[in-house]
């Protein structure tokens, strides 16, 4: 029986697998997936092509604002060209093998099955180093530092703020993140494009608020979802609100850990901030299909790259949190 082949792929047997347009459709469904992709700026991400490429940031230059007075002279301002460099120095890969015999035989379509699975192993791993990332650089915690700024009343590591225990759980998880906003004000961090990213424990707790989720000023104006009996992770406290396991205290691999501090069986880590915080870049590399030297199958293999930097500190605020 004769097999057609695929452009540059001589060994490959079905000649339907193109590796070019399976590593888009895994990067299209990865960006749709990953809450890293939606709390961070991506302006840099078509900039970048291999490992070890290194993209320049200009930062955003800060004006001054002078009282004037009729017929006074108005200086005009040097602008700093002040930059950052953000290296592609992160990885991942994956690989999977497609028997000729399944997929000649099976109904079932395996390279969609592996683009919905690629992107969504992809995602978890990468949101879990971006957001391991920003917990470590946040310039607003808990803690006190030469670096960051303390906030009181988000809880610290080791001593986590006990929301799963209290007796109006829903009421503190509210406070803690209007707590959280007032920390932003404080460093003049806009309101516009604010995130929270939470545990899902966390919004169960949440949601039991129900006399403080009546309030406009949580949860918005007269179209807030909870106004007309829609649960959603719509804007709370002036955050649009998601969700992750990665900041699950035992998430296991693709888990926040604080670079190795890792917190114990009871905290966990929440963050809010602002898409300017951190910049990120990723690029899937690679795509390429060999053939098994041991089985009649063809082996799939992919490496995804990526780079990201912490360009605000300040406008990162982490807290730690007990749920259980």
């Amino acid at each position: 029986m004769a097999f057609d082949s695929a452009a540059s792929y001589a060994n490959l047997p079905s000649g339907n697998f193109t590796p070019e347009i399976f590593s888009q459709k895994v990067l299209k469904f990865f960006r749709r997936a990953s809450v890293a992709e939606d709390i961070t700026n991506t302006d840099y991400a078509g900039e970048i092509e291999n490992f070890g490429d290194t993209v320049r940031i200009i930062k955003e230059p800060t004006i001054t604002v002078s009282s004037y007075t009729r017929g006074s002279v108005v200086n005009p301002q040097d602008l700093a060209d002040d930059q950052t460099t953000m290296v592609v120095d992160q990885a991942n890969a994956f690989a999977f093998k497609i028997d000729d015999i399944e997929e000649r035989l099976s109904h079932v379509n395996f390279e969609a099955l592996a683009t919905s699975s690629g992107a969504y192993s992809l995602k978890r791993k990468y949101d879990a180093n971006i957001l391991d990332l920003m917990a470590t650089d946040a310039g607003l915690n808990g803690e006190s530092g030469a670096t960051t700024a303390q906030v009181s009343g988000i809880g610290t590591l080791g001593s986590a703020l006990d929301i799963g225990g209290n007796s109006s759980p829903g009421d503190l998880a509210v406070n803690t993140m209007l707590v959280m906003a007032a920390a932003l004000d404080e460093q003049t961090v806009p309101e516009e494009n604010r995130w929270f990213v939470a545990p899902p424990l966390f919004y169960k707790h949440l949601f039991s608020a129900g006399g403080k989720f009546a309030e406009v000023q949580v949860t918005g104006d007269g179209t807030s979802p909870l106004r007309n009996g829609l649960v959603s992770l719509g804007n709370i406290a002036g955050f649009t609100c998601y969700k992750s396991t990665a900041l699950v205290s035992n998430a296991g691999i693709d888990q926040v850990t604080l670079s190795g501090l890792a917190t114990n069986g009871s905290e966990n880590i929440i963050l809010g901030g602002h898409l300017s915080s951190t910049a990120t870049a990723s690029h899937i590399a690679k795509t390429e299909v060999v053939r098994s030297t041991e089985t009649f199958s063809d082996i799939v293999r992919g490496l995804h790259v990526f780079g990201r930097k912490v360009l605000r500190p300040e406008a990162i605020v982490r807290g730690v949190v007990s749920l259980d």
